[in-house]
């Protein structure tokens, strides 16, 4: 199992905050380091300083960092167009010497888009819109050298492009597609992604979602097995109940049932982690929401971290 750090900056942090966070990460030798990308806060926080932009920090990060891998989880379809994209997912990769994972879903928090002037389509457009791209920075990445790559989408248009610069990875960054839905969600996943992600649901969810993926995967004749299975839980742990609580009430309270969380001591997030390991999933993204409380990664690195390597 491999254990990857996951934060949500958007809920207020600095860079110097990111990185400290990233940095803390690669010493205790965790498999990698990704963030959400979002523009503006979710409940309660006042977010100050304010969000950063996820594929700037992830530049940053490339140059501050020199081992534990980088991402997101997940870039929205929304917020940029697949041709410049395919351009900055290929600068970051050579900036971190290959070390860049790109996770991209439909986007839909629509309060981010209306705040900051972002166009919100309906939900079945947002999924073509996501389609499309995948089709385009994969194309484009997939296109020799000295040839010229053009499409024509129903959103989407590229006429002879060079089809440059290529990323340092090859064939490509590995894509991550994640989420819950039943239908649309699968078959991308299927289709495009490297690793399948279910974002924060219980076990009989994740199990459900991944019989879909493999439907979707056996439809078009690929091997389920070829498809890395991932999860992403809200990780609460401490060395007692009082350590355990007090992380818990920065929370808003350990929910009436936190079949998402990774709750307890070591010994009982470590237990969690073997029941999800039983599913096939082998890499777990520990959301870290509070940021500057780098004695929790600590914990985990120290304590978790070598029992379920």
């Amino acid at each position: 199992m491999k254990l990857r750090i996951f934060s949500e900056p958007h809920q207020g942090a600095s860079y110097e905050e990111v990185l400290a966070l990233a940095q803390v990460a690669e010493e205790g030798g965790f498999d990698a380091f990704f963030r959400s990308d979002h523009f503006l806060k979710m409940g309660p926080t006042d977010g100050l300083p304010g969000p950063t932009d996820a594929w700037i920090t992830l530049a940053g990060l490339a140059r501050d960092t020199s081992r534990i891998r980088l991402g997101t989880l997940l870039t929205a379809a929304t917020f940029r167009l697949p041709g410049p994209f395919s351009i900055a997912i290929a600068q970051v990769d050579a900036m971190s010497a290959g070390r860049v994972e790109v996770g991209i879903g439909a986007g839909w928090y629509e309060a981010e888009h209306t705040a900051y002037g972002i166009p919100f389509p309906p939900v079945g457009e947002r999924f073509a819109r996501l389609e499309e791209q995948l089709s385009i920075v994969t194309g484009l990445w997939d296109t020799k050298l000295g040839e010229e790559f053009g499409f024509q989408g129903d959103y989407y248009s590229l006429t002879a492009c060079p089809a440059l610069p290529k990323p340092v990875q090859s064939p490509h960054p590995p894509l991550i597609v994640g989420g819950k839905g039943p239908h649309w969600t699968p078959r991308l996943a299927a289709r495009f992604a490297d690793e399948y992600n279910v974002p924060f649901a219980p076990l009989a969810v994740c199990e459900s979602q991944f019989n879909r993926v493999d439907e979707a995967c056996e439809a078009i004749g690929r091997d389920p097995q070829s498809l890395i299975r991932s999860a992403a839980l809200v990780l609460c742990c401490g060395e007692d109940t009082e350590e355990i609580a007090r992380r818990a009430s920065k929370l808003g309270g350990v929910p009436e049932n936190p079949e998402h969380w990774l709750l307890g001591t070591p010994d009982q997030v470590v237990e969690r982690i073997g029941q999800f390991a039983e599913l096939g999933i082998s890499r777990l993204y520990l959301q870290v929401m509070d940021l500057r409380d780098l004695d929790q990664v600590h914990l985990v690195a120290e304590q978790v971290l070598p029992v379920v390597k």
